[in-house]
């Protein structure tokens, strides 16, 4: 493993600047360089917040989208690339929800592939932090928060360092 290897976790809030972290020390690192991408545009606002992160990166990143199958592409990609980007595990979470998909099998594959990925490669992941807000008030929305608490706290318990982001600022916490 050399010294740009590794997983790396930027975690905060809606807005806080985790992606723009992300994407800046991972363009620091040499190589070829890809991004995962785990949103879906189902309406046109959410097609203009993906077009503006595609533009924000550049051309030097190759794109990839997978609402689902993150854990299979970055096998295929730690082969290919020098720097993976996944972005971000919070809407995977969601796809995940929604497909009907048994969550904690899927979370203990992605947590393995990234173990085995960070080995090899760059691994850069953005995810929200859910649990400092307000108690939901239906079960769907505290099932999920209390789903992304947990997948949080594995793939951070997986990660050579982890930052938290507040106000643009990545403040590292391990």
């Amino acid at each position: 493993m050399s010294a740009a290897n590794g997983i790396r976790l930027y975690i905060g809030g809606a807005r806080s600047g985790k992606s723009s972290s992300a994407l800046a020390a991972a363009s620091a690192i040499e190589g070829k360089k890809a991004y995962i991408a785990t949103a879906q545009a189902f309406d046109d606002e959410m097609s203009e917040r993906i077009r503006k992160h595609k533009e924000e990166r550049g051309p030097e990143w190759d794109s990839f989208e997978s609402p689902l199958g993150v854990a299979a592409l970055l096998s295929k990609l730690k082969t290919t690339h020098d720097v993976i980007i996944i972005d971000c595990l919070t809407l995977w979470l969601t796809n995940l929800m929604a497909s009907g998909k048994n969550v904690n099998t899927e979370m203990d594959i992605l947590i393995s592939a990234l173990r085995d990925a960070g080995s090899r490669t760059a691994i850069f992941i953005v995810t929200n932090e859910v649990g400092q807000g307000i108690v939901p008030d239906n079960a769907l929305a505290r099932q999920f928060r209390d789903m992304a608490g947990i997948l949080n706290q594995k793939t951070a318990a997986a990660a050579d360092e982890v930052f938290l982001i507040a106000a643009g600022i990545p403040v590292k916490i391990k």
